[in-house]
């Protein structure tokens, strides 16, 4: 207590009228502000600083460095892993890299006049590939982007990459925020990566060097890197891949869920939004999910739905609420979504009319017979009856 005391007398009488190191609008008030932080918290070892001086994950970030026995003031060597490691980590992050490659290209030229650049890394912070305009005769920027760099955590203190894979959500960190001193001509911003079965694979990574705070980069990473979640789950083995957003909402955008389904109704993959919609696929795993046990109709809808010019379609979940479904083969994926009138999404077709029409279909495939049809959509006969309009034969 006397020490947790001392340390509030301290800082209080060090910068006693500073406004909050978040809410700054001056440069220079920011970096007084992250000083005073630092040294708070590496000379006066305060256990928690008062809320707003930081952002948590960097004070979180500064404790685990220190519990691992670094220094902020000695110099670091930014190592590059083995050559034996080398050829064990590209060949385990193949997927990852190509998914990536068309994103980080466009990114690249997203941010060429803003002295940023991109570093895609592994789930342990190691470079797996790099894009953007590099000045690699600037130490400092051919340091951190050869292929096979270790910018974990453990190895160089706290950056956007290691906070990113330590908290699994988007971040940004700015000159002193970073751990060590000699890192501190750095500002990043970085967001993890998820694979189909909801395991962090990677993280993706803005830096600049002695360049102009840019906190709004922590959105433009966010959405890349959802971008290449979306490619990953769709390089993938799939039959169909099923859009999802809440009614109301319009399709076809970085904004919608997506569930990959191969010719059976099994679930291949889903992305980060699909989760978030759907509890029930958070819990997923590497346990097989068939799409009937998440939604409430049949799967052979879906399937009958891409047939038709507009395969809109609202399906309820068996949690009561219902989402907008668009099912889209494999072939047509690359295609943008078609609109209707003034760029808005077409009305979806109501469920019951599709559900009828897919009875329908099958009774029809099965020449009349009630009883196959049944059992083909794993529905009882009374409901083939009651949905085609037919008596039930007594």
């Amino acid at each position: 207590m006397h020490v947790k005391n001392r340390i509030s007398r301290t800082m209080k009488h060090t910068m006693p009228n500073l406004p909050m190191a978040t809410s700054m609008s001056s440069p220079a008030l920011r970096l007084v502000g992250i000083e005073r932080a630092r040294r708070a918290v590496m000379q006066d070892h305060a256990a928690l600083l008062p809320v707003g001086w930081i952002a948590p994950w960097i004070e979180r970030s500064w404790q685990r460095c220190m519990n691992l026995g670094l220094q902020a003031h000695e110099p670091i060597d930014f190592a590059v892993i083995s050559h034996q490691q080398m050829r064990r980590t590209h060949d385990a992050n193949q997927r990852l890299v190509h998914a990536a490659k068309p994103i980080l290209e466009g990114l690249g030229r997203a941010i060429v006049n803003t002295r940023y650049f991109a570093i895609l890394t592994n789930a342990e912070g190691i470079v797996v590939d790099v894009s953007g305009p590099i000045d690699r005769s600037d130490p400092r920027a051919y340091h951190v982007t050869r292929i096979g760099a270790d910018l974990s955590e453990r190895s160089v203190g706290t950056t956007a990459i290691g906070t990113a894979l330590t908290d699994l959500q988007p971040v940004w960190l700015h000159r002193g925020e970073h751990f060590f001193s000699c890192t501190s001509h750095y500002s990043c911003a970085g967001a993890p990566l998820f694979g189909s079965d909801g395991q962090c694979v990677g993280m993706l990574d803005l830096t600049g060097i002695d360049a102009v705070e840019r906190p709004e980069l922590k959105h433009l990473v966010t959405q890349s890197a959802s971008k290449i979640e979306n490619a990953l789950i769709l390089a993938q083995a799939h039959s169909l891949m099923v859009r999802l957003n809440w009614p109301g909402n319009t399709l076809g955008s970085e904004a919608d869920g997506m569930i990959c389904l191969d010719a059976d109704g099994w679930i291949t993959g889903v992305n980060r939004i699909a989760r978030q919609m759907v509890p029930h696929l958070s819990s997923m795993g590497q346990a097989a999910l068939h799409v009937s046990e998440v939604f409430g109709v049949p799967y052979q809808l879906l399937f009958d739905a891409v047939r038709r010019n507009d395969a809109r379609l609202e399906i309820p979940l068996w949690t009561g609420l219902r989402l907008q479904a668009l099912p889209i083969t494999r072939a047509r994926e690359a295609e943008p979504v078609a609109l209707g009138r003034h760029g808005q999404t077409p009305e979806p077709v109501p469920l019951k009319d599709m559900e009828t029409a897919m009875i329908r279909k099958a009774v029809t495939d099965a020449r009349g017979n009630v009883t196959e049809a049944a059992r083909a959509l794993g529905i009882s006969r009374a409901t083939v009856y009651r949905k085609v309009g037919h008596k039930k034969p007594t």
